[in-house]
């Protein structure tokens, strides 16, 4: 086996995803996430410092492209249109195997209290990525924190629409809509 085999990080992450299904999270060991994988334990622990990671895969690219997607937009564009520049940018980095695997990464985190929590931080880091990027253009406080958890907010609720086994809807349009939900939504609170 060569030392560095190409797109460990998706095998690893795939074979992780379906042990998990198949076992469940707390019965599946990082020796058969590897095996599954055809990879060794140090590949495994290059790419990650523990199984419960696997499931926070991508984070920094998310988090990265957000930024980048925000810092792009139009120099006039409202807070929200540049988050909806920043959700452009991620869901323009789908790909088909994101979306293959959605559904079960979905299920593996709603059976433990655990995942579930590190969701939650993984969705908190993305705010604060969204929040950051924000007030690097000027967007003052609170604005752009509000701006920023709406931003995931939309992002959630279309990757849910997106991940569904019968989802064929393109994942940026989808944010777009949710988007525009919750912008619709805010203008009733007063």
């Amino acid at each position: 086996m060569p030392r560095w085999e190409p797109d460990a990080r998706e095998r690893l992450v795939a074979a992780a995803l379906h042990l998990f299904t198949e076992r469940g999270y707390d019965n599946t060991t990082v020796a058969q996430i590897v095996a599954r994988a055809g990879l060794t334990k140090s590949t495994f622990f290059r790419h990650f410092p523990d199984k419960r990671e696997v499931l926070a895969a991508g984070q920094e690219t998310m988090a990265r492209l957000l930024a980048e997607g925000v810092a792009a937009a139009p120099d006039d564009a409202a807070p929200l249109d540049a988050v909806a520049a920043g959700l452009q940018r991620v869901a323009d980095a789908m790909t088909p195997f994101n979306r293959e695997l959605a559904p079960r990464l979905r299920a593996v985190i709603a059976t433990s209290a655990e995942l579930q929590e590190r969701d939650q931080l993984k969705q908190v880091g993305l705010a604060a990525a969204l929040t950051a990027a924000l007030r690097a253009r000027g967007v003052p406080d609170p604005t752009a924190t509000l701006a920023g958890e709406l931003g995931i907010l939309a992002f959630k609720d279309a990757y849910a629409t997106w991940a569904a086994p019968d989802g064929d809807e393109d994942l940026a349009v989808l944010c777009r809509t949710a988007l525009t939900r919750l912008r619709t939504a805010l203008t009733t609170l007063a």
